[in-house]
């Protein structure tokens, strides 16, 4: 089971800490408890509610073999980000989004296969014919696209969903998730605008505290789904074995006679 989410541990992290007032954004009225010392407090058991839904189709998709794509370019989000989507065995983006990443997926694609095809040339030997001058450019563009690309390497297609922390700051993946129509799910906070998502998850998006108990939750429930699934091909491939040992022995049998 995925972890219950307690709206105790919730406060301990610091996850109802909302914007300034001033900052806010009406739409979020809803999931604001209270003001203050000029400064919104989000309703904890609506971000519990809302985090059990997210999980609920988290899991499903991760069941599913599908990939989610856990977004997130902060300074203080993205090392949380990286340690809990690679735990999840899932794709992560923490550098600067790549514009296109997924309206042009395709050519990132080509990007990502430009990394595979340089570790080739380095296996086989074609590398150390080039120049030295050649040799580091390669090594230089090798780098680059590791950094900015890496984490996505194993993505073969557009991802079934993107997780994002702070919609504010990853609006332009967020766009281009809507024109494709993946749904997204993210923290947001209460300066932002929970009509761009189609999973909410209010919550402070700024403390690394808050941040790191939210995706331990999220993530728990991805890895559960991924464990639902290897479950599943397990009793799949050893009923395959029984039927496949079963046919032999009804196609010997005798006929019974009338």
């Amino acid at each position: 089971m995925a972890n219950k989410i307690e709206v105790k541990d919730l406060l301990e992290a610091g996850v109802h800490f909302g914007h300034m007032t001033r900052k806010w954004d009406p739409n979020m009225a809803p999931y604001i408890y209270m003001e203050r010392n000029g400064i919104h407090i989000i309703n904890l058991y609506k971000t519990a509610a809302k985090i059990e839904e997210a999980n609920e189709a988290l899991k499903k998709i991760a069941a599913s073999g599908r990939k989610i794509l856990f977004v997130a370019t902060k300074k203080q989000a993205k090392d949380i980000v990286a340690e809990k989507a690679k735990a999840a065995n899932m794709p992560y983006i923490t550098e600067r989004w790549p514009g296109g990443m997924l309206t042009n997926f395709v050519t990132i694609r080509k990007a990502v296969k430009k990394m595979s095809s340089i570790d080739k040339m380095k296996k086989d030997g074609t590398f150390m014919t080039l120049s030295k001058k050649e040799r580091l450019q390669v090594d230089r563009l090798r780098a680059k696209l590791e950094k900015n690309l890496g984490s996505i390497a194993d993505m073969s297609r557009l991802p079934a969903a993107l997780f994002v922390v702070d919609i504010k700051a990853e609006h332009i993946a967020i766009k281009e998730a809507q024109k494709l129509n993946i749904p997204v799910f993210a923290m947001v906070d209460t300066n932002s605008d929970p009509r761009e998502v189609d999973y909410v998850i209010p919550a402070n998006d700024d403390a690394s505290k808050s941040i790191d108990k939210i995706l331990s939750l999220v993530t728990a429930a991805v890895i559960e789904g991924l464990s639902d699934r290897g479950s599943e091909k397990e009793t799949e491939v050893f009923t395959e074995e029984v039927a496949a040992e079963a046919a032999p022995a009804v196609e010997t049998a005798p006929a019974t006679e009338e």
